[in-house]
């Protein structure tokens, strides 16, 4: 079983900022890269940032490039840090991951966490 668990959520003022932590629980986990992902009330889930693990190369959807980083702690640990935060980043973060997981491609991703709840106000 294939656990993934985010933390690090919370509530912030705009301009704020936060950092995520997703931990893989089973070292056997086969995947291709990580990814998070954020769900709003009422909206689909949105492709938030994600990193290759054998280049690292990452890639960032267009409404948090230059704020937020994704980077790789260990072979289990993802983190999120997010900078200057606005009111419309208030979401339910998921981090994700699988063998064939690409990118922004959420279809690609067999693995996902609970999410951790990331409130900013205004």
């Amino acid at each position: 079983q294939v656990h993934l668990v985010e933390s690090g959520g919370g509530l912030v003022q705009a301009g704020g900022s936060l950092s995520l932590s997703c931990v893989v629980s089973s070292l056997t986990i086969s995947t291709n890269g990580m990814g998070w992902f954020r769900q709003a009330p009422g909206k689909e889930r949105e492709f938030v940032a994600s990193i290759n693990w054998s280049d690292k190369r990452t890639v960032y959807g267009d409404s948090v490039k230059g704020r937020f980083t994704i980077s790789r702690d260990n072979a289990e640990t993802v983190n999120l840090q997010m900078n200057d935060l606005k009111p419309e980043d208030t979401a339910v973060y998921h981090c994700a991951a699988g063998p064939g997981a690409q990118a922004m491609a959420i279809y690609t991703y067999d693995y996902w966490g609970q999410g951790t709840q990331v409130t900013v106000s205004s």
